[in-house]
């Protein structure tokens, strides 16, 4: 029975011994040191070769040809052989994109405190500002947690139904002083999109005669008639997926008080807010650079509705310009990407425009 047992013990040592190696070897590899991450927010259906979301571009054109499980998102990540360029889909809300972000930044595969993270995707376009296709790199991400009461309960002289928290009615003179309210202001590097805005701003985005025919309807909004066009222009986070001509002032005005007036209310989207948020509270572990982000949105539809047409039949519309946005999202933040890795030396330590 003795000699059982040490011949059972025996061989579980030398079972442990042939483990051990490959285990540290597992336990030591070095995480990947990743130079750019791309965020999407959705694809519609496959990566590659069927109508594309905001991440098929970027699969496609930048030959992020291998697939990667990720089990604390909703979508496989994406890489290039040379896994230099990691590409995410975080999921559609806020929920999704903070969690996505967090579940991105620790995960122990990937070295991102080097990164450049560029979140890319599609959003309304506010028409006092910009046309469908105009892309826009934004100084400031702003959130909305408010107060709101339905407009029809509201005094007669208010805009709209919603406030700040801490305040008493819309458009107050400032922020009202409250230490949780930080969660509604985000500013991004405004040396680094300054930089990658010169990198953009002089390329042809294209166009699409039927959304050229479409803003035409936009009378009284230059912006809107424009060609697509690249700009400055804030984002504003919000898990209402909210339209009109009055929600559009809301945004311009909630904008411009949390940014102290120095932002600029431009596109209408629904995840920002979480990613900033998750990468705010990784940067403090050194998990990512905050400085090294970058947010482009590009206009697949206006945030409010025609002259002489209604909210509902607008909202209600299916999108013209989702092809020509998508198409702006990868040329520009394409351009801004190739540049930085082409000057690797140089970028790796030093943050162009700082």
């Amino acid at each position: 029975m003795r000699a059982h047992a040490l011949r059972v013990s025996v061989v579980l040592f030398l079972f442990a011994m042939l483990l051990t190696p490959a285990a540290q070897a597992k336990s030591e590899a070095k995480p990947w040191p990743i130079r750019a991450v791309v965020i999407a927010t959705f694809e519609v259906g496959n990566d590659t070769g069927d109508f594309p979301g905001e991440f098929q571009f970027w699969v496609e054109r930048e030959h992020l040809t291998e697939v990667i499980d990720f089990p604390g998102g909703v979508h496989p990540l994406r890489t290039n052989p040379e896994h230099t360029i990691l590409g995410m889909v975080s999921g559609t809300t806020l929920v999704n994109s903070s969690a996505s972000m967090m579940a991105l930044g620790l995960d122990p595969r990937f070295d991102l405190s080097h990164a450049y993270i560029l979140i890319n995707g599609i959003a309304g376009v506010d028409p006092n500002s910009a046309s469908i296709g105009s892309a826009a790199w934004a100084n400031y991400v702003v959130n909305d947690v408010a107060r709101e009461i339905d407009p029809r309960e509201a005094p007669a002289d208010w805009p709209y139904g919603i406030f700040p928290n801490g305040a008493h009615a819309p458009k107050p003179a400032t922020v009202p002083a409250a230490t949780w309210m930080h969660s509604n202001l985000y500013p991004l590097n405004p040396k680094l999109a300054a930089w990658a805005f010169a990198q953009t701003k002089d390329l042809s985005l294209g166009d699409d005669p039927t959304v050229a025919e479409f803003r035409k309807g936009f009378t009284g909004y230059p912006n809107a008639q424009r060609p697509p066009f690249v700009l400055i222009g804030d984002t504003f986070a919000s898990d209402y997926y909210w339209h009109g001509k009055i929600m559009t002032q809301y945004a311009e005005d909630w904008v411009k008080l949390y940014t102290g007036g120095k932002g600029t209310f431009v596109m209408t989207e629904m995840e920002d807010s979480g990613f900033m948020n998750a990468i705010e509270r990784l940067a403090p572990m050194h998990r990512v650079d905050p400085n090294r982000v970058m947010v482009l949105r590009t206009g697949s539809n206006y945030s409010m509705q025609r002259p002489g047409h209604d909210a509902v039949e607008s909202v209600t519309a299916p999108y013209i310009g989702t092809k020509l946005a998508l198409e702006s999202a990868w040329l520009c933040g394409s351009t801004v990407l190739h540049n930085l890795l082409a000057h690797w030396d140089t970028t790796y330590s030093h943050i162009p425009g700082n």
